[in-house]
């Protein structure tokens, strides 16, 4: 099995496991075969003090087809 790995970053303005998912979903739209995720970097977009976007770049994993 031959595996490839693309970035996407997902945001929210709820969560970073919303930010995660929402890049997970939007891959899913035009990936097939994906097996992993993992999170590789979390970032808040600020307004003074208030956080107003959560970002998470998500690392995902799927098969290469044959």
């Amino acid at each position: 099995m031959v595996q490839k790995v693309v970035e996407v970053v997902g945001t929210s303005n709820k969560s970073f496991a919303k930010a995660a998912e929402n890049a997970v979903m939007e891959a899913a739209k035009t990936l097939h075969g994906m097996k992993w995720a993992r999170v590789a970097d979390l970032e808040m977009k600020l307004d003074n003090k208030k956080i107003v976007e959560y970002r998470a770049t998500t690392r995902i994993f799927f098969n290469v087809e044959r």
